[in-house]
């Protein structure tokens, strides 16, 4: 009973605060507010689901230089189409978008590229371009192959992982 007469006080008093107040949608979800995201966390789950895959590949992808993970980062965030199919398991998407890169080689070829771009970018060296068809140049770290071979591991340890 105590507990039902601290409600009604609590409330009696409650009112009596907000009688002499003009009504305002502002205050109203001020006074809202704290229960809004209860249970829920602020960040959005593409967000989530995003870092959690950068995390991965940053943790997983072996790569000496980081130009390949930097730009494989960057292809996760820009696809949001497959990391939002998996939102509740962020590595499915990523195994998506790593079976795709293997698939077609022109979307090799260009992320050999940006790798390569990066690259010289974090080197300021000029980087060493492979053209398809062409043997790359001996100090190229970033071949058509080795990155192919880097990312089929990648799906190896990823695979292993789930």
């Amino acid at each position: 009973m105590k507990s039902d007469k601290d409600k009604e006080r609590n409330f009696d008093i409650h009112k009596d605060i907000l009688s002499g107040r003009k009504f305002s949608l502002a205050e109203a979800i001020g006074r809202e507010g704290g229960d809004f995201l209860k249970g829920e966390s602020p960040v959005p789950k593409l967000v989530q689901a995003t870092t959690e895959i950068n995390l991965f590949i940053a943790q997983n992808l072996s790569d000496s230089s980081g130009a390949l993970q930097a730009v494989l980062q960057t292809w996760v965030k820009t696809d949001e189409k497959k990391v939002s199919k998996n939102l509740d398991s962020p590595l499915l998407a990523l195994r998506e978008i790593i079976k795709t890169i293997i698939d077609n080689q022109e979307l090799l070829y260009e992320l050999v590229r940006q790798v390569d771009f990066k690259w010289g970018q974090i080197y300021d060296e000029k980087p060493y371009f492979q053209r398809p068809g062409q043997l790359p140049h001996p100090d190229d770290e970033y071949t058509h192959e080795s990155v192919k071979a880097k990312l089929i591991d990648f799906l190896n340890t990823l695979k292993s992982q789930q």
